[in-house]
């Protein structure tokens, strides 16, 4: 073989290739951007070589749910993800995105704060500051119906209308004629609940006719947990969508039950022949913002509006009484704060409100409401209300992938000071290491579930296999020590056991550090 032919071949690595099957001893030979071959290289040279004995060598992973569209335009080197082994996000989950942003759309609260290094407003405008910046990992971004709602009707707490949905079509059909990967909804949150399922659909069309996809964080995930399958079921059948279930989960003791049913609906589906997926985190707590436990009424109207409500003695005392009769006094034992704003609420920051409450000397309750508005809704809450069965049993699914469902974020700089989940540093290597340790899925399979099956349900062409051809997006990692170490306490910490990490050929991460290289790309159809 030429000895020019390779720029990089891992040696004696064991190979495992993302489809789903074991791994076997095997080198790597990367020419430029692309995978140039897998077997016994033995008589080939390369510019670089990797000593990959006694390491797992797979597809760089893929994160299927994401909030990192903003915060890679300030963080482009990407750490948390790169030190997982996470080589491509998908990001604009949950119905907010970066872009398009036109007036009358208020991004969301943890992106407000930031400064960024330039303006935009398209997504052709956000894609062309993102490669400005040279970000380390590969992205495709969908687009959020809360962007494209609020640029024909604000933030109004009504249906639409059959003129605004036509107007809301023809802005997504543009943003996804820019770049946009799919639709993603939130239609737990306002305004958007306030959407009705024709107008989910139509634009579910819109998204279908380009072979886009439809990822929705649902109605419920409690209560309505069905009933929400259901109707996310029936936009893709009105519209002949690709559908991914975000983060998959049966909230609350009281749903746990619900599980059976749930994956069945799901199977159900599949069988009468619709592409429907999911994802899930391996954690048992979810975080949101802490004001997402307000009434419904009360979480109308845009920031000022919430915070004159909880300001205005009569209307938090209304407030305080509907949230009283609808949780009990063990919900709050579930209930901890994640990131605050106020220098007073920072002690409290990833520990239970049940000590803020006893400090304050408050019921929980009332230490909720003191954090939303001394914060100005800026507070993170953690809310520890599932099954780690149902889990285990959830991510075991064949056609379940792995979303962190958090958002880039480094233990030095701008995106330093906040307190995450520890999912944004530790998905990867928490659901790795339990397959690892068999505790649930093959390796092999878990690997499939963080490569081909996501780059094949998301349509990402030549990724998530390691095969000649493909695109050269590499993990090298030491099987004996890849884990986990962020906590829900002290989430800013990186994985270890990393070994390698290259995205389309470039040499991200060598010997466990930072190369400074960075080879990430905007991903499209």
């Amino acid at each position: 073989m030429n000895s020019d032919r390779f720029d990089w071949i891992l040696r004696g690595g064991t190979v495992v290739d993302g489809l789903g099957g074991a791994g076997v001893r095997a080198d790597v030979g990367l020419a430029g951007d692309r995978i140039a071959a897998v077997g016994d290289l033995a008589g080939a040279q390369a510019a670089n070589e990797f000593a990959a004995a006694g390491r797992l060598v797979c597809p760089g992973f893929i994160d299927v749910h994401t909030h990192s569209d903003a915060y890679l335009l300030i963080e482009p080197g990407a750490p948390s993800k790169i030190r997982q082994g996470v080589t491509t996000e998908i990001t604009g989950n949950c119905g907010a995105s970066a872009a398009p942003r036109w007036p009358g759309y208020t991004v969301p609260s943890d992106w407000l704060e930031q400064q960024y290094p330039g303006d935009w407003h398209s997504v052709a405008e956000y894609r062309a500051l993102l490669d400005a910046q040279k970000p380390a990992v590969n992205s495709a971004m969908l687009i959020g119906h809360r962007a494209i709602r609020a640029a024909v009707m604000g933030i109004e707490p009504r249906a639409a209308t059959k003129d605004e949905i036509a107007r809301m079509a023809k802005l997504l059909e543009a943003a996804l004629e820019e770049g946009g990967a799919g639709l993603s909804t939130g239609l737990v949150y306002a305004p958007a609940m306030h959407a009705r399922p024709e107008e989910i659909q139509a634009l579910a069309k819109v998204v279908a006719k380009r072979g886009g996809i439809y990822a929705t964080h649902m109605r419920s995930e409690g209560g309505t947990l069905l009933e929400a399958i259901d109707e996310a079921l029936d936009v893709a059948r009105a519209s002949g969508v690709r559908l991914q279930v975000s983060h998959l989960k049966t909230a609350g003791r009281a749903n746990w039950g619900k599980l059976d049913a749930a994956l069945e609906k799901i199977r159900a589906a599949q069988a009468e022949g619709i592409e429907v997926a999911s994802d899930r985190y391996p954690y048992t707590a979810s975080c949101t913002d802490l004001d997402v436990i307000l009434p419904t009424w009360a979480a109308q109207g845009g920031r000022a509006a919430i915070l004159g409500r909880l300001r205005d003695p009569a209307e938090r005392a209304k407030i305080r009484a509907e949230m009283a009769a609808a949780r009990d006094e063990k919900y709050w034992e579930n209930v901890w704060v994640g990131s605050v704003r106020h220098p007073d609420n920072a002690p409290f920051a990833g520990r239970p409100i049940a000590l803020a409450a006893e400090a304050w000397k408050l019921h929980p309750l009332d230490a909720a409401l003191r954090f939303m508005e001394t914060d100005e809704l800026f507070t993170g809450g953690i809310f520890f209300g599932m099954s780690e069965e149902n889990m285990w049993r959830i991510l075991a699914e064949p056609w379940v992938m792995i979303g962190s469902d958090a958002s880039i974020r480094s233990p030095t700089g701008p995106l330093s000071h906040d307190h995450p989940h520890p999912r944004a540093y530790g998905t990867f290597g928490r659901f790795l290491r339990a397959a690892l340790d068999g505790k649930t899925v093959s390796v092999g399979e878990a690997v499939r579930k963080m490569t081909s099956l996501p780059a094949e349900h998301f349509r990402l062409k030549d990724r998530g296999v390691l095969r000649a051809g493909a695109f050269a997006d590499v993990v090298a990692l030491d099987p004996k020590t890849f884990r986990d170490l962020a906590t829900y306490e002290k989430p800013h910490q990186f994985c270890e056991g990393i070994s390698a990490v290259w995205v389309n050929g470039t040499a991200t991460l060598r010997d466990g550090k930072e190369t400074g290289a960075r080879g990430g790309r905007y991903l499209t159809a």
